[in-house]
């Protein structure tokens, strides 16, 4: 049976991620979109989930909206009987996405919460790769120009936002996927421009209950190209995975030659969870590493930021 989908928020990560996804898909049908501004050629367009849900006959939603509106959206989409698809992160805190899993269990429909950074093409070689060997340390460096990938985005810097966190939990959804045991914050930095309320860069010093040394360094203000890589020092050699998770290479020599189809990835296994009877997969541990970063970092103030 195709799923007759709706797509709320058409900004930036839907036409380049999402739409070529969902049209790529025959388990999929996108029957209309709801946005404040954007819109899909030839699709019935709203302004609201509301009105959406209202005019047309869906079966799921995809909501692609900034996260600080998606726990409202969700609730009133499973509370419909739609199955949820959410794009990362899930919600602004841990809390607000179990009690979206705890409705969508409920009400016997899907809820997913998607981490498109572990569907790389290379996460399961780089996972395997290092369940082989013995690892001596690991750090993520997700590094980007805030101006390139998120335009004019204020939402970004608001109270409450995730600001450079917003990429940054990316690599920790890859580093919670990769390493064989939980991992807790030792310490951090997050610098805030000093006319924001959100970070625009952090590190990060992680361990686990060996205490393996992890780290994690994330830069809105990288000029020129971004980096979404994990390092790795182990006894085999040395792993990069590069790209944010689509290329592995062990000491310089590329290991995997697929193509970059995250999305695809993520909206297949969406199709599963609901074929499944509306399974809920709803990870929160990359959020709970966000909110230990922001109780536990020492705050700096940095020169203000504009677009």
């Amino acid at each position: 049976m195709t799923i007759r989908l709706g797509l709320v928020g058409v900004g930036k990560i839907a036409h380049d991620q999402h739409i070529p996804a969902i049209k790529a898909s025959p388990a999929y049908e996108l029957v209309c979109t709801a946005s404040r501004q954007g819109s899909v050629e030839g699709i019935p367009a709203y302004t609201s989930i509301e009105a959406m849900l209202d005019g047309e006959q869906v079966d799921a939603v995809a909501l692609c909206q900034p996260p600080h509106v998606r726990y409202d959206a969700a609730k009133l989409a499973i509370e419909a009987g739609k199955h949820v698809f959410l794009e990362k992160p899930p919600g602004t805190t841990q809390a607000e996405v179990v009690a979206l899993a705890d409705l969508a269990r409920e009400r016997g429909v899907t809820l997913f919460a998607s981490w498109h950074s572990r569907y790389g093409a290379a996460m399961d070689a780089a996972r395997d790769w290092l369940a082989a060997t013995t690892i001596h340390g690991i750090q993520a460096v997700w590094k980007e120009d805030v101006r390139v990938w998120h335009p004019g985005q204020e939402w970004l810097w608001e109270q409450g936002a995730l600001g450079v966190f917003d990429p940054g939990i990316n690599a920790l959804s890859v580093l919670t996927a990769l390493l064989p045991r939980p991992f807790f914050l030792r310490e951090a930095v997050l610098e805030y421009p000093a006319n924001r309320h959100a970070p625009i860069a952090a590190d990060l010093a992680y361990t686990d209950a060996t205490g393996l040394p992890i780290g994690a360094t994330f830069d809105f203000r990288q000029p020129g190209p971004h980096n979404w890589d994990v390092h790795a020092q182990t006894e085999a050699g040395t792993m990069l995975l590069a790209k944010g998770g689509n290329e592995l290479w062990v000491d310089g020599e590329l290991k995997t030659t697929e193509p970059e189809a995250e999305y695809r990835g993520l909206y297949a296994r969406f199709a599963g969870l609901i074929g499944d009877g509306g399974a809920v997969d709803a990870d929160t541990v990359p959020l709970a590493h966000v909110a230990d970063a922001f109780m536990k970092g020492r705050r700096v103030t940095v020169e203000d930021f504009h677009y």
